[in-house]
């Protein structure tokens, strides 16, 4: 008797999450029945894909490596077996380890596939460390990272980076390795860190594994093909990284329990729980963000000083389907619907609360998918992306409205997702230019999706002309870098001319400032 549907789906299910539900948990709860290597030999280099920190509290820091001497291993594996490994770590005030603040070992068990992510406390504020690895006799890259300045502290500058769509087939990442030279506080990646699809692309750099991700080992060697190139894996090494995903680590335009195509399932819920498994072990992400099943706890918020807050969101657990099929539309009016939900009522309450209850002069919302108005039509008639915050419009409004009732100032978002360049006033009303400006959103290019880009095109001159809030584009590929003051906000658009191939020079294509105190863009400088 042939096998029924919901027997076929529940083989599946276990086959894309690498085991049952219980043990799946146990896991993830840091059990392990795996013997323990304690004198491990290895015949090739564990320490293939870099190190990495993250989290940065005035106290401590998130540090990341995973052991993997084969990270293209066809099971996922990384060529490490089945045995628990212990890793030593140490975190030095210096980067030749002569004065050694913290050290400490840290399990590397297979059901996390060798992932470490040691939080070490007991750290001085707003000051460098360096950090390393030992796994057996071998010995990791150091690492450079930077804790978050006192609670108290009034710092006089706080300099970051944000990037976000990183697709290995379309570029090389060396726009990563210019991030890794900026000298900044932080790094922000605003999300699709890989590409879950079977891209061959045209440059020599096609996917692996060569189909599109669905089962956790297809997700680890993926992350192990993008986390072996060397320019990204030097910008994990300067700086710490505050990381959240959007939708390519899972499925494009996947919107909470449903996938892409909005079917969702058994199916799309067992791809969620790989993807989000393959994530955190490749994330400087600490327990809190630890997945439970098919969800992951990723909004978050951290302080620099009476400087910034950054508040970051998470944009794809808890919204609502994309309204209208999704796509690009024309009079959609399910996205009016004020029951409609982008963040879900929890963490849009928590966005709210903690923006209003903050004390820093810049509050910042670290964003996926860009929230200003883009109307993609010229003429009187407007076409919106459904995926998008006009997608969500009465979320929108609600939000904007919120942070003017609650007297917010110095209100930014930082965007990535569109492999574009934008700054722009948020509006009230975004329809009436002479509306009140609520504050900034500034979109980052991606940082090599969609290949090489140019400085303009079709689309962005009917942006520009559509939409007057908007006040620079450009479609280049980079990142972006801001420098914070007690007195202006100055984002500066980093862009290499080509990433088809690789040694692209970086330069400054426009730089965008905010005054304090007076909402929406002062001036743009290129």
């Amino acid at each position: 008797m042939p096998a029924s549907p919901s027997t076929l789906d529940r083989r599946r299910f276990l086959a894309l999450t690498g085991g049952g539900v219980l043990t799946f948990t146990a896991a993830l709860a840091g059990f392990s029945a795996a013997p323990v290597r304690a004198n491990p030999v290895f015949r090739e280099n564990p320490f293939t894909l870099g190190v990495a920190s993250g989290d940065p509290l005035p106290d401590g820091v998130v540090l990341w490596t995973r052991l993997a001497p084969d990270p293209l291993a066809a099971d996922g594996s990384g060529g490490m077996g089945d045995r628990t490994v212990p890793v030593q770590w140490q975190i030095a005030r210096d980067p030749r380890f002569r004065d050694v603040e913290r050290e400490g070992t840290v399990r590397a068990t297979p059901e996390l596939a060798h992932s470490v992510h040691a939080e070490v406390g007991g750290l001085e504020p707003g000051r460098d460390y360096w950090y390393r690895f030992r796994a057996g006799r071998e010995l990791s890259p150091v690492g450079h990272t930077r804790t978050a300045p006192a609670a108290g502290a009034r710092p006089e500058q706080l300099r970051f980076a944000y990037a976000s769509c990183q697709n290995y087939a379309d570029g090389y990442f060396t726009a990563h390795r210019h991030l890794a030279e900026e000298d900044v506080d932080l790094v922000v990646h605003l999300g699709d860190y890989i590409y879950e699809g079977a891209n061959v692309g045209s440059i020599g750099r096609a996917h692996l594994p060569a189909v599109e991700c669905f089962s956790l080992s297809d997700y680890r060697i993926r992350y192990g093909q993008y986390k072996s190139d060397p320019d990204l894996q030097a910008a994990h090494a300067a700086a710490p990284w505050v990381v959240v995903l959007d939708d390519h680590e899972i499925d494009n335009n996947w919107a909470d329990d449903v996938d892409g195509g909005g079917v969702g399932g058994e199916v799309f819920r067992a791809r969620r729980i790989a993807a989000l498994k393959a994530y955190y072990e490749h994330m400087p992400l600490r327990r809190a963000s630890m997945p439970v099943g098919p969800d992951m706890q990723l909004y978050r918020r951290l302080r620099y000083g009476t400087l910034a807050d950054f508040n970051v969101v998470d944009t794809r657990q808890y919204r609502d389907d994309q309204a209208c099929g999704d796509g690009r539309q024309i009079d959609c009016a399910d996205r009016l619907d004020p029951a409609r939900t982008m963040l879900g009522d929890t963490q849009e309450a928590w966005l709210l609360d903690g923006l209003s209850g903050s004390r820093a002069t810049w509050k910042v919302m670290a964003n996926q998918i860009f929230m200003m108005q883009a109307d993609h039509e010229a003429g009187p008639v407007q076409a919106f992306g459904m995926d998008t915050w006009d997608g969500y419009a009465a979320a929108r409004t609600r939000l904007l409205d919120g942070v003017r009732e609650r007297g917010v100032d110095n209100f930014v978002v930082i965007t990535g997702d569109a492999h574009r360049s934008v700054a722009a006033d948020l509006k009230a009303n975004f329809d009436d230019p002479g509306s009140a400006t609520v504050g900034t959103e500034f979109l980052a290019t991606s940082l090599s999706a969609g290949g090489d880009g140019a400085d303009q095109d079709a689309l962005g001159g009917v942006w520009l002309a559509e939409n007057p809030h908007m006040k620079f584009h450009n479609v280049q590929r980079g990142y972006a870098t801001c420098t914070l003051t007690p007195d202006a906000w100055r984002t500066d658009y980093r862009v290499v001319p080509y990433v088809r191939r690789p040694d692209a020079p970086v330069t400054t294509r426009a730089s965008v400032h905010v005054q304090a105190g007076v909402p929406g863009i002062a001036q743009v400088s290129s």
